[in-house]
């Protein structure tokens, strides 16, 4: 029987195999990396390459990333040299196995592994191993009351459909090694919910960044980091500003995402 987990295997000559019908390769503007992407599901957005860049992992530390999707993250700290091994988890199959083609095109598949499956059952796919580094960009609106069509690949990735907060926290409990580190992205208007539940959990909130469109616009992004076992203490990095102007990134973005000069 075939292993359901499992994903197909591409060989990185053979160019002809790369994109299906509606994808396309997006340029990561790192070393010439790309990415395959479709409009038929979740594309990546600013929020998975900030949390990327805010996530620290050595090069001996196991990484895991949860709730994939196409596998930007993962792709991404591999190109930071964050982490000498990154599994990825994701649910739909068709984004799993389109994340595998990007790791397989980019010559990464020492680096990053996909796997296809729950992140509810991510202990089980693992084999019980424990991991120094999470990095999750998660669902971050309650529930799916109201919503018409609660299998669509899109709904899923923004609604606690499939995954709640208090699930995928007590996951990362058991998933982490004592002192082992979460990095999460998610909503500014969840953030006392997010305090609550992971200390229940054991995982102590250290360090937290605002992201703000415009200097005086409020937040619409935190950027967390969690300590598994830790003792409590907070530090509050400056504000992250995206814009400068309309349309113009500030530096600091644009340093992010690698680019030379504005777009």
């Amino acid at each position: 029987m075939t292993d359901p987990r499992s994903l197909p295997e591409y060989d990185s000559q053979d160019e002809c195999r790369w994109l299906k019908e509606g994808e396309s390769f997006d340029d990561l503007q790192r070393g010439g990396l790309k990415i395959i992407q479709s409009s038929s599901v979740f594309k990546f957005g600013m929020d998975a390459v900030l949390l990327s860049d805010f996530a620290k992992a050595s090069k001996d530390e196991k990484v895991l990333d949860l709730c994939s999707g196409n596998g930007i993250v993962p792709l991404l700290l591999a190109t930071r040299d964050k982490g000498a091994h990154i599994t990825g988890i994701e649910l739909s199959r068709y984004s799993a196995e389109m994340a595998a083609r990007s790791v397989a095109y980019n010559g990464l598949k020492d680096r990053i592994t996909m796997i296809c499956g729950d992140a509810l059952k991510a202990k089980e796919l693992l084999g019980g191993g424990l991991c120094d580094v999470i990095t999750c960009n998660p669902p971050y609106m309650k529930g799916g009351h109201g919503l018409k069509n609660t299998d669509d690949a899109k709904t899923i990735a923004r609604h606690e459909i499939k995954l709640t907060l208090e699930e995928l926290v007590a996951q990362m409990a058991k998933l982490l090694r004592t002192k082992g580190r979460v990095y999460m992205v998610h909503r500014p208007f969840r953030l006392g919910e997010l305090f609550v539940v992971m200390h229940e959990y054991g995982i102590e909130l250290k360090r937290m960044r605002m992201v703000h469109p415009f200097a005086d616009h409020e937040p619409n992004m935190v950027l967390l980091e969690g300590v598994r076992g830790a003792k409590s203490y907070l530090k509050v990095d400056p504000p992250l500003i995206v814009y400068d102007s309309p349309g113009n990134y500030t530096t600091e973005i644009m340093n992010i995402y690698g680019y030379s000069e504005n777009p």
